[in-house]
Formats: C-alpha cells, structure tokens, sequence
C-alpha cells in the first residue's frame, strides 16, 4: 500500500519537481532549485533568463536535446580590472548558500590556460568570485579568485595541478557555504574537490558562466540556493 501510495503521489507531483527530486545531489540538502535550463519554462524565454557581457558573444543551442548556451565567440567587453571577458549570469537571482551542478564542453584550442569559468557572489563588475578551471595551474589558472576592485587574487587553499580538458563534456559542481565562508569545487569526480577555499568578502551575489578569454558550452544548467534577503 505505501509503495501505490508513493507511485501516485509521483505521477501526480509536477514534472519539475520529480526531475528535481531525482537529479538533487546529497549536498543540495533542502536548498530550493531556484533555476533549470531543462524547464520549459526556460527554453521559452532563454533569452529573458540570462545577462552578458556581450550579447553577440553568446547563443542559445536547441537540436534534438537539451537547451545548450554557447560561449561561441570573445566577447567585445574590458573590464575596470583585469578580470574574465566573457561572462554570462542567471537573471535576478542573488543566492547566498548555493549549489551549481552542470556539464562544461571546453571548445577552445589546447594551450596551458585552456579555461571555462563560473561566477558567483557576482555584486557589480569589478566585485565578485569566479572559478577559473584551467588546464595547468599557476598563479592565474586554475583557481578560486576574488576580484574586490583591483585584479583578480588566487584563494584557493588548495587545488589540483590543472583541469583534464578534452572535447567532450564533463560534470561540474560548485558548493558554497556562507557560514563559514567554504567553496568546493569538482570536476567529474563529485566526491573529491579539486579545489577549495574560505572566504567572507561576499557573502550573497549573483551565479554564471563563461571562460577568461575561450570559449565554452553549457547545459544541464541547475541552481539550488537560498535566496538573498
């Protein structure tokens, strides 16, 4: 009897919240799914979900699969400070604890700074973090950084020695923690980070995606978070 019960009442939940339900990693606790790029919902208005850098720079992907938002081109945008070019964050949405899981295709040529990026605690545009996943690690790849007005500055406590690139798509999960201040990050493997840090400068902010200055494709675009007050 509680085996029909538990049936029904999954055939009669909503198609969001069954996919959700299934897909919700462990670590996304009770954070409420705030954003899918597998909605309806968003395929609908993809282009109202989303601001960039450069518009030009960036279109939506729709060919007999899930929606894919591509970084396909350098996006026409200097920042104040030496910070990514190319940069694309969900629409009104300001997250303090959050949980962004997705798939990354790096589509740029193969060289040591090899990147994708993903933004967060995104306050203006000379204020808020990004991780570079880079092919090799130095002072300016592969990292967790702060941009506070000045150029970007290297968190991380500790990190791999470079991203794994290749040309297929690869599951990526950033988990950040307010209190204390935590951030981990996985690159396909979802138990051990490749990278982490601690840091309170921002504490609620805006969360995207993009690269320094390649290109890349996103899909399975989800956000667990509470919102900002």
């Amino acid at each position: 009897m509680t085996s029909r019960i538990a049936l029904l009442l999954l055939l009669l939940a909503p198609a969001s919240a069954v996919a959700d339900n299934a897909d919700r990693p462990d670590v996304a606790g009770d954070l409420p799914l705030v954003y899918s790029s597998d909605r309806p919902e968003s395929d609908a208005d993809r282009s109202g979900a989303w601001s960039f850098t450069d518009p030009d720079a960036w279109r939506f992907l729709i060919d007999q699969g899930p929606l894919v938002l591509e970084q396909f081109q350098a996006s026409d945008y200097e920042p104040k400070v030496r910070s990514p070019y190319n940069i694309a964050l969900i629409e009104d949405l300001d997250v303090s604890d959050f949980v962004l899981d997705l798939e990354v295709k790096q589509t740029g040529r193969d060289y040591g700074h090899r990147d994708a990026c993903l933004f967060f605690g995104h306050q203006d545009p000379s204020h808020f973090y990004y991780v570079h996943l880079g092919k090799e690690a130095d002072p300016h790849a592969h990292s967790i950084f702060l941009v506070n007005d000045e150029p970007r500055v290297s968190i991380a406590q500790e990190r791999t020695s470079g991203t794994p690139w290749t040309d297929d798509w690869h599951h990526v999960r950033i988990v950040r923690r307010v209190d204390p201040g935590t951030v981990a990050v996985y690159f396909d493997d979802m138990e051990t980070p490749v990278m982490t840090s601690t840091d309170t400068t921002f504490t609620h902010g805006r969360v995207g995606v993009g690269s320094f200055d390649d290109t890349a494709m996103f899909r399975h675009i989800r956000l667990w978070g509470l919102l900002a007050d």
